[in-house]
């Protein structure tokens, strides 16, 4: 027998959509996914979310989500999606096969899987994961008021954060591997004219250092004819800025996305091109990537879904 709402990913929009869902007697179904909690699950301190006067830990957090899903009759399982036979014309039930062999028909589907942040592969952004390593300006930046950070990348998500933190920061460092910005030339131009921010041309990073979290990042300068110049630079902060993937590929070519891979919705909705299904969180936000805007469009997919399933009479 088809479920009536079906929710893949277990972040903010997920466990939202599934309080939501719930309370409307949809008797959601919720796969958490290879990262229970989803991303927030690494981030130490959250003093953005609303109903948190102390601040509490991603970890915390996600926990709280998930219990009031469970408390209001989400049955929250293990695993993961690896397949998906979507019905395009919405007459028949949306078909799924998941990582352990098994298949699950669901009349809807609410896609939460969000966006992963591309990092350079060092194994020390792993291990100072937390302790000074970023991929979210706004939502760590508070922490290193009047501290010296540096933000990894040349293109417009990188000058945005920059720009960002230099508010905060008492310097910022860009460490760019080319000569030249890939940023719009309005975003270059802010940058370059911010008294606290300083571009590291040619630069790359080899590693970070520190004992109790980062102290600084071990660097390499492409100096041309010259060669290379390795030098360490003390730092507070070490801010990703290099984009970020959409966690989108296994609902492909089904569900259109963006150039990007972000999953299309039909704005103010959130329904893609697939009757039924819709698309929640960061995995169809190229442009907030926030716990607090997740969690809203994970509210607004329960009740598109609701609605769905009172057209078609199956509620």
């Amino acid at each position: 027998m088809a479920l009536k709402t079906l929710i893949i990913g277990s972040g903010p929009a997920g466990y939202t959509a599934a309080i939501y869902a719930s309370r409307s007697s949809l008797q959601p179904v919720l796969y958490e996914g290879l990262q229970p909690g989803g991303q927030l699950t690494q981030t130490t301190e959250i003093e953005n979310f609303p109903g948190y006067p102390n601040g509490t830990t991603g970890f915390e957090m996600m926990e709280d989500l998930k219990a009031q899903a469970k408390r209001l009759g989400t049955d929250i399982r293990s695993g993961m999606v690896t397949k998906v036979d979507f019905s395009l014309d919405g007459t028949q039930p949306h078909r799924v096969t998941l990582d352990n062999g098994d298949t699950l028909e669901a009349h809807t589907v609410i896609i939460s899987t969000g966006a992963s942040a591309k990092y350079l592969g060092l194994d020390d952004e792993k291990k100072y994961a937390g302790q000074g390593v970023s991929a979210c300006a706004t939502c760590d930046g508070f922490f290193y008021r009047k501290k010296v950070v540096a933000v990894v990348g040349g293109g417009d998500t990188a000058c945005e954060e920059a720009q960002y933190l230099a508010s905060l920061a008492k310097k910022v460092y860009m460490i760019v591997r080319r000569d030249v910005l890939r940023a719009s030339d309005a975003m270059q131009q802010k940058v370059k004219e911010a008294e606290n921010i300083e571009i590291l041309w040619n630069t790359q990073t080899e590693g970070l250092y520190g004992e109790n979290g980062v102290e600084g990042a071990h660097l390499v300068e492409n100096k041309g004819k010259e060669g290379e110049r390795r030098y360490d630079l003390p730092i507070d902060g070490f801010f990703l800025a290099i984009g970020h993937h959409p966690n989108s590929e296994v609902f492909r070519p089904a569900v259109e996305v963006d150039e990007q891979g972000y999953i299309k919705v039909q704005h103010p909705t959130t329904a893609t091109n697939v009757p039924g299904v819709y698309a929640a969180g960061d995995v169809a936000d190229p442009l907030y990537r926030q716990a607090i805007s997740a969690a809203g469009s994970g509210c607004r997919a329960a009740i598109d879904a609701l609605h769905y399933l009172q057209e078609k009479k199956m509620v």
